[in-house]
């Protein structure tokens, strides 16, 4: 139950504190009577309304359901209270019930007056004071007053090795290194924030929540260069970029006065959504789809609404209507794309092409057309057919399925890969040299589609002359239009946009930013909380709406709200505040897990598993394979065969990168949209926006971290790192495997079991063919002054140590 100021049984004695609506009886109104009786006209039952107080505490035929003063006389307490199944609320068959103490509280409200009041996160946000605590940061005054509140007290401040890993991967995603590990953590802080990795680190999160890919998805799955816009990002952060204008540029940077092509590029955040261009696909259902999902990806990522609720009927709980919707559809509804994309491509396009691109789809074509001329000779002899007449005259008109319109009807330099593939498979077997002729005209095909999908254009928005009509859509169907028209505005609910706001991405933009909105901050700083706490202040960070969880620091969170504001939406100052807090820098060691298990009041440090996407950058920086390259197209690094074949009915394959692009981080990895990359578990499928991605911690999951090929030759490249570094000295080389993995040397204790694995290891070692065998693994070169079977034996410890849980766990 979420009611704070709750009886712990009927009859205890009252909340210490006032009631306030907000925390104590809106959240029981929400969950229990809202469904039925709330903003959903539709299926509002029996004519009453209680999310609305008016209507709520209207006399209707002499009795109300609250009547301010009078719980005897309100027929919501009546019908709470009834043992009458028949008459009791909620009903039986909504499977919802009310707790004594739940039935006490609202007893107690009524009579108390029934003072309404308006959900938290709708509230404008002011700056609370920070609590006279005694201590001198402010994060740490308010988590102070609410430990001292609930009888509890914070933890030490956990080790400075601790510190500094867990900061350095907070902040760039990457652990230290052992000469960084000496470093004060002030300096420490200011360093990271102005690293390179800073902007690589935090561009995921937002890659997430944009969902980003290299492919449209579906199942052509055709690729797209959207890269130069997740460079941009990273840029962007780098850069410190103020978060008001980062928002405004991707929502409406088109629209600015003389835009640039970096303004107009940004708005790529936008186009990063799925294409549907399968055959048969109908445009306009595409479309629509993809306006409906720049309605819900805006209001999740920056108003943290559930506004996709309202797409078919009005919100169950939210005060969110279908024109509501609707009204946010119109102002994404104004883009020229047609919703046609079967190229990765599709108009709008910024066109940010490169000569050396442009060249090899002008050899390629050349090469199309050569090949294409020697099939057209080949079949001229095979189907014959009169003089000066067309194949459809000749046998191939003959041949089965689709063959007689990709053989006798079409001209050769104009088939796709499909109709290419169809006869391949048909001919195999019956003409080996025309199934030659046909494979070699489908390579040369391959290779002009792939040159042309890497002409660099980034899909953007634009803005019709003449704008579409748009009218409110029935169950949300792209062809059932009704005759409600609407033109693009905010949700009624929330504060109005200024009279001489433009009516269009940018003013939305603008409006979203504005001091007055009461959603985008609070969800911005709880998304940032979120990622170094592992759960936000507000746990349900995709939803600020009434069926949310009301925050238990919620003065915090104004507070870090109102400062981020007012420092200009200075993003790197908000998360040095948060890295240089006693909360931030508390042990994560458990004191009493009881009080609070889910460490809502911060009692300790962060402690949760590392997303799989730093523990692979994690390795390769141990390692000392980590190439520490900004930006450019994706890459391919080592993934097992036949994957992208088994999904796309062997259309495409997969051809791994060589050299140092298998060594990028994670984040530059060529991101397929219907099977991401192997290596990765428990993140977002980006195929739809996603801010709080699944944090899983199952064996399976060492399925990739023990046998996937960066992890095993990661391990190699380590093992042969210490090796090298302490020749002759075993006890050397076993402290520094362990620090580079850990950031900590060894324990006593630890040494000696590692020394024993060591010998165990060495005796399971002893094959050479098997050793040679596993120091195969990868194609980073390997140093052969170190004997076989010893290197092969500290190649396993060192898969060993990557694996242990300290170290992919972020302390």
């Amino acid at each position: 139950m979420r009611v704070l100021c709750v009886l712990l049984s009927l009859g205890s004695a009252l909340p210490a504190a006032a009631i306030d609506f907000s925390r104590d009886i809106q959240p029981i109104l929400s969950d229990n009577c809202y469904f039925c009786h709330g903003p959903d006209a539709k299926e509002r039952k029996g004519d009453l309304r209680l999310d609305v107080e008016q209507e709520a505490k209207a006399v209707k035929d002499g009795v109300a359901a609250i009547l301010p003063g009078k719980s005897h006389e309100s027929t919501l307490i009546e019908r709470i209270l009834s043992t009458d199944p028949d008459e009791v609320m909620p009903t039986p068959k909504s499977n919802r019930t009310l707790s004594d103490a739940q039935k006490q509280l609202l007893k107690q409200w009524i009579d108390e007056g029934a003072k309404w009041g308006t959900h938290w996160a709708f509230k404008k946000i002011e700056r609370p004071k920070v609590p006279d605590v005694g201590e001198q940061h402010p994060i740490d005054a308010f988590v102070r007053a609410k430990l001292t509140e609930k009888g509890m007290k914070p933890a030490p401040k956990a080790d400075a090795v601790t510190l500094l890993r867990r900061v350095s991967l907070d902040l760039t995603g990457l652990p230290p290194t052992e000469g960084e590990l000496k470093n004060d953590y002030a300096k420490t802080v200011a360093r990271l924030l102005d690293s390179p990795r800073f902007g690589e680190r935090w561009a995921w999160d937002w890659l997430d929540a944009a969902r980003y890919a290299d492919t449209n998805g579906y199942q052509g799955d055709p690729e797209r260069t959207m890269w130069p816009w997740r460079d941009w990002v990273v840029k962007a952060i780098n850069e410190n970029m103020p978060y008001d204008r980062f928002t405004i540029w991707q929502l409406g940077g088109d629209l600015l006065p003389d835009a640039t092509p970096e303004q107009k590029l940004a708005t790529g955040f936008n186009r990063n959504h799925m294409i549907n261009g399968e055959g048969g696909r109908i445009a306009e259902e595409t479309r629509v789809e993809n306006v409906m999902d720049r309605v819900e990806t805006t209001s999740t990522v920056w108003l943290g609404l559930t506004m996709g609720c309202t797409k078919c009927h009005d919100h169950k709980f939210d005060p969110l209507t279908m024109r509501d919707y609707y009204g946010l559809y119109d102002v994404f509804n104004q883009t020229s794309e047609d919703g046609k994309g079967r190229s990765g491509q599709a108009a709008p396009a910024l066109d940010i092409s490169t000569p050396a691109e442009l060249e090899l789809v002008k050899a390629t074509t050349e090469k199309v057309n050569q090949v294409a001329a020697e099939l057209e000779a080949f079949e001229l002899k095979k189907w014959p057919r009169p003089a000066g007449k067309p194949l459809t005259e000749s046998d191939a008109i003959k041949l089965p399925g689709n063959l007689p319109s990709y053989i006798a009807k079409t001209e050769p330099k104009n088939r796709g890969v499909d109709p290419l593939l169809e006869a391949v498979n048909y001919f195999k077997g019956k003409d080996a040299a025309y199934t030659k002729h046909l494979q070699k005209l489908l390579a040369a095909v391959r290779a002009r589609v792939s040159a042309a999908n890497a002409v660099t254009k980034v899909m953007v928005m634009d803005t019709l002359p003449k704008l579409r009509e748009t009218f409110v859509l029935e169950k949300g169907a792209y062809d059932k239009a009704s005759t409600t028209q609407v033109r693009f505005n905010v949700p009624a609910s929330l504060p109005a946009m200024k009279p001489d706001a433009p009516r269009n991405r940018l003013g939305l933009a603008e409006w979203i930013v504005n001091r007055d909105n009461p959603l985008t901050a609070r969800v911005t700083v709880n998304r940032f909380w979120q990622a170094f706490f592992g759960v936000g202040l507000v746990k349900t960070a995709e939803d600020f709406g009434l069926q949310g969880e009301e925050p238990p620091l919620r003065e915090l969170l104004d507070w870090l709200a109102s400062e981020f504001i007012d420092s200009g939406w200075d993003v790197k100052a908000l998360l040095r505040l948060i890295v240089t807090s006693e909360t931030y820098q508390q042990s994560s060691k458990i004191a009493d897990a009881q009080i609070d298990p889910e460490n809502r009041y911060l009692a300790r440090g962060p402690r949760f598993r590392m997303p799989s996407w730093m523990l692979r950058d994690q390795a390769l920086l141990v390692a000392g394979l980590l190439q520490d390259k900004l930006g450019g197209p994706a890459v391919k690094p080592y993934q097992p065969e036949g994957i992208w074949e088994e999904a796309t009915f062997g259309k495409k394959s997969y051809v791994q990168d060589h050299g140092d692009a298998l060594y990028r981080r994670t984040l530059y990895i060529f991101w397929r949209r219907i099977v991401g990359p192997t290596m990765l578990f428990d993140n977002a499928a980006r195929q739809t926006c996603v801010i709080k991605a699944t944090r899983t911690n199952t064996p399976l999951q060492a399925l990739v971290t023990l046998n996937d090929v960066t992890y095993v030759e990661a391990a190699r490249v380590l093992a042969q790192r210490v090796l090298l570094a302490n020749r002759g000295n075993e006890d050397a080389a076993l402290v520094q495997a362990f620090r580079l993995v850990t950031c900590r040397g060894p324990t006593q204790a630890e040494a000696a079991l590692l020394k024993a694995q060591l010998g165990k290891l060495r005796q399971q070692q002893s094959d050479l063919p098997a050793a040679l065998l596993l120091l195969a693994v990868g194609e980073s070169k390997r140093d052969e002054s170190i004997p076989a079977i010893e290197h092969a034996t500290w190649t396993s410890l060192c898969l060993m140590l990557l694996n242990l849980d300290e170290a992919v766990t972020k302390e």
